[in-house]
């Protein structure tokens, strides 16, 4: 029964979604939809357990993280490394200081609940911003710094919303951070290498099973950081980077899958979160949350983006859409339930007042960024796609690779490519000639210390073998020497 109730929601979901994009709202906000339908105020599944919602939330969120990783491109994200490192530390203290003297000012919470909401609602959402970068025609610069930044600012706002929840901020709280993002980054990094260098030289037996391996490497790389009490977000995200971009086999296969399970991490969070709210109990919650929105969007964001990037005179235009494009979505739901868990006073109240707010500024910033981005002419009315290149292990395509070295005794020396007369299908795709490779003509001809590979059919590879060792011996007119 709750494998049916989880199909029929997923399918419910997918369908929401075509019917969300086709309105121009954003899909992930049908997934929420399809959660309150279902949940206590709807259909009647209860779910309040905030604790499993939490625990659920992270492995989800590491999932989506892993994929983001894997889909991101390195040419657009070096560029984008330290202003996104500035915006997901500077500017998540300048937003969460601002938010929250805002939530005192206007909402009349207490310092530790306003420092907590403004931690809380800091970070842009990864999931939310991969979703948009798909669909809207960003330049590489400008998207590789909104995709860095919801990438990174996770660790840093976790860190802080736990330490806010529990022992609060004292002098030790700069060098907690320190250690958890230089381990995580650390841990991301080596286990992403070390998982690209294995898969790179390993011939698996199926080429499903090479998506299922990167993706489990991306999650050791979380659950490693996490055991060590380091940021499991940003090894996640590193990890998934450097897998993306080292080259692996059936890279198509493997970003596929990706894609499918980040997905699938997105339907089950979101509808988990919808399960999880009492909509009955929203109604406080609204003009709250619609003033700290309001702060956060039109202030606290803005000013964050204008101080971190201050060092690298990035033009107007584009500031005032990254400032518009820091979309929230479940991150801040899911460390909403932090206080909740951890029983700080007000926390229930928070969690309600963080749910209408990234709903509400959800459907006002999600449909209005295509139109934003056309305004300021930051995005492109034509994009061009990236064609999709990969490597494949031959044995994979039923083909076997051929290295051999022209001799001093050889009578390949002399010989033109085309006198070779090689056994269809099969080609000399490369020549090595004193550390210079080209591909070679037809009439290229052979000298002594070339290198050369071959590429042959797998069932061919005997009859090709023949006849190269042939002409060694006997050159071109080898047949008719009869040597074989």
């Amino acid at each position: 029964m709750i494998l049916l109730i989880a199909g029929l929601a997923v399918l419910a979901s997918v369908g929401a979604a075509r019917l969300a994009s086709g309105a121009g709202l954003p899909v992930l906000l049908a997934y929420l939809g399809v959660g309150l339908l279902l949940g206590e105020d709807g259909l009647g599944l209860r779910f309040d357990d905030n604790h499993l919602a939490h625990n659920v939330g992270n492995a989800a969120l590491a999932v989506i993280l892993v994929e983001g990783g894997l889909a991101s491109h390195w040419r657009t994200l070096r560029p984008a490394l330290l202003p996104a490192g500035l915006l997901a530390t500077v500017g998540v203290g300048v937003s969460v200081l601002i938010t929250a003297l805002g939530s005192w000012l206007f909402i009349g919470v207490d310092w530790r609940l306003a420092l907590l909401l403004g931690a809380i609602v800091a970070s842009t959402d990864a999931a939310a911003v991969f979703s948009v970068l798909r669909n809207l025609p960003l330049p590489g610069r400008l998207g590789g710094l909104l995709e860095a930044e919801s990438g990174f600012n996770d660790a840093p706002t976790v860190i802080l919303v736990v330490m806010l929840s529990g022992v609060g901020l004292d002098w030790t709280a700069p060098f907690v951070m320190l250690y958890q993002l230089g381990v995580g980054a650390a841990l991301g990094l080596l286990v992403g290498g070390a998982g690209a260098w294995l898969l790179r030289r390993l011939s698996l037996p199926s080429s499903g099973l090479y998506p299922v391996a990167a993706f489990g490497t991306g999650i050791i790389a979380f659950a490693a950081a996490g055991t060590l009490e380091a940021s499991g977000f940003i090894a996640a995200y590193l990890a998934g980077i450097v897998l993306g971009n080292a080259g692996l086999p059936h890279r198509r296969a493997v970003q596929s899958v990706a894609e499918g399970l980040g997905w699938v991490a997105q339907i089950g969070l979101f509808v988990m979160l919808g399960l999880l709210v009492t909509p009955h109990e929203l109604g406080s919650a609204i003009l709250p949350a619609l003033i700290v929105g309001a702060v956060l969007l039109l202030v606290a964001r803005p000013a964050s983006v204008l101080l971190s990037l201050l060092p690298f005179r990035l033009p107007w235009r584009e500031q005032a859409f990254l400032s518009w494009a820091g979309l929230r979505g479940a991150v801040p739901i899911v460390l909403a339930t932090i206080p909740v868990v951890a029983g700080v006073a007000g926390s229930e109240r928070l969690f309600n007042v963080v749910f209408v707010l990234v709903v509400a500024f959800t459907l006002v910033q999600g449909p209005t960024l295509p139109w934003l981005g056309r305004m300021l002419r930051v995005t492109s009315p034509d994009p061009i796609r990236d064609m999709e290149v990969e490597s494949a292990p031959l044995d994979a395509l039923a083909a076997d690779l051929l290295y051999l070295t022209v001799t001093p005794t050889s009578r390949l020396h002399g010989c033109e490519i085309f006198e070779l007369r090689l056994p269809a299908p099969a080609a000399i795709t490369l020549v090595v000639r004193q550390g210079e490779a080209f591909v070679p003509e037809r009439r290229t001809r052979l000298k002594v210390g070339d290198e050369l590979l071959v590429v042959t059919g797998a069932d061919n590879r005997p009859a090709v073998e023949d006849r190269l060792r042939a002409v060694a011996r006997g050159g071109p007119l080898a047949r008719w020497y009869g040597f074989r």
